[in-house]
């Protein structure tokens, strides 16, 4: 049998970093939304443990590794079963791209997983185990928007009235998290305990209009990954000169993301930016986290 599981890219609406705690992660505190910009990841019983990973179009995909430390293997021992598994992962999320695709494999094997062996286990379990495996992997499971604090992985859904267009536009080279971490340390040495508040940012997404929500987006690891890769704010301004309301880095980069005031807004704007960059992609938000897409009696080819 197999089991496929979806699950979505996010970007961060506001992001508010903290000083360093002592051990060693930074308190955040973060407004995620899943969009529609989908990894699928399918699991099943095999005679040996083994992981294919495959591109798409727009996400290479020869970077991802495909032994036991990929983090969609490591989900599987969270609840270990004794036999051993394929798990196949179908990538459309930009690969170290601050979208969080990882997460995603980790949230969806870790689904995949449950399903496959009907565990069944309650969502507090799930959360726990995604908590273990990363800050992002507990939204991936969640989905739609949501806050996060700690240090991202304690995620509470909040109220969204809006449905959100956005062009995305992935580099063709990553860019480390932890740099751009280490980066905002060098740049805020006297950065505060406790981050900034997405006060303004909640009450936007409450009235759903665009305009309020652009002018209440915010990243603080914005301003370090584009003093490491200067080429990000260039594209940022290239895209609001081109119409949309509001462009940033997503997460720790190096991905950037536009607002757009609507569907029709959104195509112009990857119309305008298709020209200079090789892969613009559209999608909307929130979306659903993981879940089941699939299940077969055999195992299925993703490519």
């Amino acid at each position: 049998m197999t089991v496929t599981v979806r699950a979505a890219a996010k970007v961060n609406l506001h992001l508010g970093v903290g000083a360093p705690r002592e051990d060693g992660f930074h308190p955040l505190d973060t407004v995620y939304q899943a969009i529609s910009l989908y990894d699928d990841v399918t699991v099943s019983d095999a005679p040996d443990d083994a992981l294919t990973v495959t591109g798409s179009a727009h996400v290479d995909a020869a970077g991802v590794p495909t032994d036991a430390s990929n983090i969609a293997m490591r989900a599987l021992a969270e609840a270990p079963c004794g036999g051993a598994h394929l798990v196949q992962i179908a990538k459309q999320v930009p690969v170290a791209g601050g979208m969080a695709g990882g997460s995603a494999d980790g949230a969806a094997a870790l689904l995949a997983h449950d399903r496959l062996h009907d565990l069944r286990q309650p969502d507090d379990v799930l959360l726990a185990q995604a908590a273990r495996l990363g800050s992002d992997v507990p939204f991936s499971l969640v989905g739609g928007t949501a806050r996060g604090r700690g240090r991202g992985e304690v995620v509470e859904p909040i109220v969204d009235h809006g449905t959100w267009w956005w062009v995305v536009v992935p580099a063709a080279v990553g860019l480390s998290t932890p740099e751009v971490y280490r980066h905002f340390d060098r740049l805020h040495p006297d950065a505060p305990a406790q981050p900034a508040e997405p006060t303004e940012l909640l009450a936007a997404l409450a009235t759903g209009e665009p305009v309020r929500l652009a002018r209440a987006l915010h990243n603080d690891l914005q301003e370090p990954a584009i003093d490491l890769r200067p080429e990000l704010g260039d594209l940022i301004g290239r895209g609001e000169a081109e119409g949309a309301l509001r462009g940033m880095v997503s997460g720790s980069g190096p991905t950037c993301v536009f607002l757009c005031d609507s569907q029709e807004g959104s195509m112009e704007v990857l119309t305008a930016l298709s020209s200079s960059y090789d892969v613009v992609l559209s999608a909307v938000g929130p979306v659903a986290g993981a879940h089941v897409v699939g299940t077969g009696g055999a195992h299925q080819d993703l490519r």
